[in-house]
């Protein structure tokens, strides 16, 4: 019988997505964050991760970026100078791999 105080192992795919949403948590984002070389996240970096959460959590799609970046009264360019690629956003967000066509359109943006 396994030990009641394990900590689930967190698991990836090869994209760098969670294979487990539920996992994910705010300590864990700071550690995907890190680990993507994008450092200490702001609050410009936590807007953009509970919009993304948000978002997934009612319609189950990305966003359109350019959506939140306007809702914010940011240019286009402000997911990518926080996160480096909008999928980087995507991964620290903790949401799971949206399949192969939005993930052209999140590394692209």
């Amino acid at each position: 019988m396994p030990n009641a105080m394990e900590v689930p192992r967190v698991g990836f795919d090869e994209d760098g997505l969670l294979k487990d949403p539920a996992q994910w948590n705010e300590k864990l984002a700071r550690e995907i964050a890190r680990d993507e070389g994008i450092g200490e996240l702001t609050a410009d970096h936590w807007d953009v991760i509970h919009e993304l959460r948000e978002h997934y959590a009612r319609f189950e799609v990305v966003p359109a970026m350019s959506h939140i970046c306007h809702k914010y009264g940011k240019d286009r360019q402000w997911v990518h100078d926080l996160f480096h690629t909008c999928l980087g956003a995507w991964r620290v967000a903790g949401l799971p791999n949206p399949g192969e066509e939005a993930k052209v359109y999140l590394s692209g943006m």
